[in-house]
Order: structure tokens, then C-alpha cells, then sequence
């Protein structure tokens, strides 16, 4: 497993051995950075050798500019920030944060409301946001507060390009599907200079196109879930297709023996308690692999193998299964499929 790339949702590691070769008359341009709180990372081949590597860091930088200007909950003047600084008036949007906002809506409805971008005041609560952290559990109290300034069906609406608070104090935030859209962005930067064979990521979200370095699909390793160290458990080939992962194996706290994770389900208001401890989503963008990881994960393996059946999404599970066994992995049929395929055309 050494030729893989391996991520998680806060980390990268590129593996050398991944770039050792490349086919005659072609050269690797690798570029990273800081964006979005986190970091962006691109291996791209020049089959001729004529890509300007500072043209395209100007390309790719801009259009991660232009993301976090609209949607950075981090940046004050952003267009998100705005907007939750707003109070029910009716507004506008740009027609970038517009596709956003609506495809947070569809993966919304299609799960079963799990994935919810007004989820903050509840991740605050428990201390995993930008507020102070915690290593106890809220009250009841705490949390049913929060809940009331929560709940993306009944808080928000969208329509004709307009977007409203229904509830006072709702905000938005788009750290679930903000940064795979970024990826997409930069990936159309990147087609624009010709370059049709390339891996972008933001924070462990991904893209690739083509094939790597070796003339071969994109070798993507993910990870055990473990607390402490990194290992690869699963590599996962990947060509033309956007990729995510949500974990709840890295940020959490410990009060009387029980683990609480930073993954709320938006519907009870607390940390989830199944026995799914990964997720990775393949499909045809990031912005949508992005959401779909987090909403997969906080339903857990049981219905969100239902769903992803259902609606032909292509998710690979990772659930803690004991001592002896300490994981089981379960495909979806369309991930299951889709590295079938993938193996056939490697």
C-alpha cells in the first residue's frame, strides 16, 4: 500500500512513492498552500512540459479567494458571514453560494435531515466550535437551546435565489461542504491551463482527473480509525470522481468513562452513538462527496446503507466491530461496483 495517497478530514499525507516515476517527456508540478483554515495540496502532470507553475498558483489561489469571500464562516466580510449577521430579511445570493445552498438542501432532505448546515449553535454547545471547548457534557437545558436556533427545514428558505430566516439567531455554516466546493472550483482553474491529469485536495477533501504520475487510476488511502498513530486501511482507486471521508475517531472529549465525538446528529442534538466511526463518499464532485461524508456518518452504516442503496451513491463504511475484529468495512453496491470497475480499467 505504499503507492497510495492517504487523507483524513484535518490531514494530508502524500507518500513519495506515489510520484516516483513519471512517463518520459512529462514533469509533476506540486503546489500547496493555506486556505480555509486548513491547507490545499495539487499534484498535477505536464505531459509537455509547458504548464507555468506560478500561472497556475495564481489560478488556483484566486479561485480559493474567491471562496472564502462567499463562503468562509472564518472570514468576517464573507457573504455567509453577512448573511448570519442579518436578521430575517430576505436576501440575495450569488450564484455560487446559491448552488451551495442548494444542494445542502437536497442532501438535507435525501438524509433524513442529517445533514444540516445550521447544525453550529449545537456544535458549540458541545465545545467543538470556534467558542470556548468543553470536557463535559451540556445540559439538557444547553442543548434544547440550542436546538431552537437549529433545523435547516424549518429555519431557513430558499427560494429564487433568496434566502431568509425563519427562526431569530439561526446561522449557516458551510465547513461540511464549503471546502469541496473549493476543490471543484479549483479544479475547473486547473482544466483551464489544458492539464487533464491531476489530484486536488482542501482538508481531506478531493478531487482527481485522469491518471497519477505512473499512468495509472488515483490510489487514495484511507485511514484506520484510530486515535492515535496512521495507518492505511482500505486504498480506494479513483479517476473523475470527487472524494470525502468524515471521521469521528480524532476530535472528541472523555467525562465518566463515555467518548463524545465533534459529530452531532442535528436531530437529538448530541454526539452520535453508533458503532460507524468513518465514512468515505465517491461521486461526481467534491462539494457533494463532502456533504454526503458527514450526513453518511451521522446516520451510521445501518440507514445510511439504505440510502446510499436507495439512491446509488457509492460510500464505504468503517464500523467499530470488537477486540478480535476491531473494524468491519461495508461498501454500498455502487461503491462496491464503482472499485470494480475502477480495477478493470487500472
Amino acid at each position: 500500500m505504499s503507492d497510495c495517497i492517504t487523507f483524513s478530514r484535518r490531514s494530508f499525507l502524500l507518500m513519495t512513492a506515489a510520484l516516483a516515476a513519471c512517463k518520459p517527456g512529462s514533469s509533476i508540478v506540486e503546489l500547496s498552500g493555506q486556505t480555509m483554515g486548513t491547507t490545499y495540496n495539487l499534484v498535477a502532470v505536464d505531459h509537455g512540459g509547458t504548464l507555468d507553475r506560478d500561472e497556475l498558483r495564481k489560478a488556483v489561489e484566486a479561485s480559493l479567494v474567491e471562496v472564502d469571500d462567499q463562503m468562509s464562516n472564518w472570514n468576517p466580510g464573507s457573504e455567509i458571514s453577512r448573511f448570519n449577521a442579518m436578521t430575517s430579511q430576505a436576501t440575495p445570493v450569488s450564484p455560487e453560494l446559491a448552488q451551495v445552498i442548494k444542494a445542502a438542501q437536497e442532501v438535507h432532505a435525501a438524509s433524513d435531515g442529517r445533514f444540516d448546515i445550521t447544525v453550529g449553535p449545537l456544535v458549540d454547545a458541545w465545545g467543538f466550535g470556534s467558542g470556548r471547548s468543553r470536557s463535559d457534557a451540556p445540559s439538557d437545558a444547553e442543548i434544547a437551546t440550542a436546538l431552537g436556533i437549529s433545523g435547516q427545514e424549518r429555519a431557513l428558505s430558499f427560494s429564487n435565489d433568496h434566502l431568509r430566516k425563519l427562526e431569530p439567531g439561526v446561522e449557516i455554516n458551510l465547513a461540511a461542504i464549503g471546502k469541496g466546493y473549493g476543490v471543484d472550483r479549483v479544479a475547473a482553474s486547473i482544466e483551464s491551463f489544458g492539464v487533464s491529469d491531476y489530484m486536488i485536495e482542501i482538508g481531506g477533501d478531493l478531487y482527481t482527473s485522469g491518471k497519477n504520475p505512473n499512468g495509472e487510476n488515483w490510489k487514495i488511502g484511507v485511514e484506520t480509525p484510530e486515535r492515535d498513530g496512521r495507518s492505511v486501511l482500505q486504498v480506494v482507486e479513483t479517476s473523475g470522481l470527487g472524494m470525502a471521508t468524515s471521521g469521528d475517531y480524532r476530535n472528541y472529549f472523555e467525562q465518566d468513562g463515555q467518548r463524545y465525538s465533534h459529530v452531532i446528529d442535528p436531530k437529538t442534538g448530541r454526539p452520535i452513538r453508533h458503532a460507524t466511526t468513518s465514512a468515505t463518499v465517491l461521486t461526481e464532485n467534491a462539494m457533494l462527496a463532502d456533504a454526503w461524508a458527514t450526513a453518511m456518518l451521522v446516520l451510521g452504516s445501518e440507514r445510511g446503507l439504505e440510502i446510499a442503496d436507495e439512491r446509488g451513491l457509492a460510500v464505504l463504511f468503517v464500523d467499530s466491530a470488537g477486540a478480535e475484529k476491531p473494524y468491519t468495512i461495508t461498501p454500498s453496491k455502487k461503491f462496491a461496483a464503482l472499485q470494480a470497475l475502477q480495477d478493470g480499467l487500472s
